[in-house]
């Protein structure tokens, strides 16, 4: 388990994941949009490999889409390790979520990897790779 970097920042990068989710919970597009750098990329699972979206508006635009699929869902996330280096922090997060998918009841459990940057003083996604451990 890595935990490097000042506290504060540490404390910062818990928040954006912390803020990430409960956007989520909150089916809330602008403030889950406010948690990604403009030229990030998020990495999800596709039946067959990984599928890659970049950019924030197209991240924002493939999450709104794919949130019509659930008129129910929370999220809760963990962090398992920040590394902080520079305005740079690579951390490894765990997910639990409950969905409602065409009628039934989901359980998935993942994991992130990420990288975040600091712009402006503020941290950002700048890259989210998301591994399914468990579930749906």
């Amino acid at each position: 388990m890595v935990w490097t970097g000042p506290l504060e920042d540490r404390i910062l990068i818990r928040e954006l994941l912390d803020s990430y989710a409960d956007a989520v919970s909150q089916r809330d597009a602008e403030a889950w949009g406010a948690t990604w750098a403009e030229d990030s990329v998020w990495s999800l699972p596709v039946v067959e490999g990984m599928s890659e979206i970049r950019g924030k508006a197209n991240i924002v635009a493939a999450w709104k889409q794919a949130m019509e699929l659930f008129p129910f869902v929370q999220m809760i996330a963990v962090p398992g390790s920040i590394d902080i280096q520079g305005d740079r922090a690579y951390m490894r997060s765990y997910t639990a979520e409950v969905a409602v998918r065409d009628g039934k009841e989901i359980r998935p459990r993942g994991q992130y990897d990420d990288v975040c940057v600091k712009q402006n003083g503020k941290w950002l996604f700048e890259k989210r790779v998301f591994t399914v451990l468990y579930g749906e």
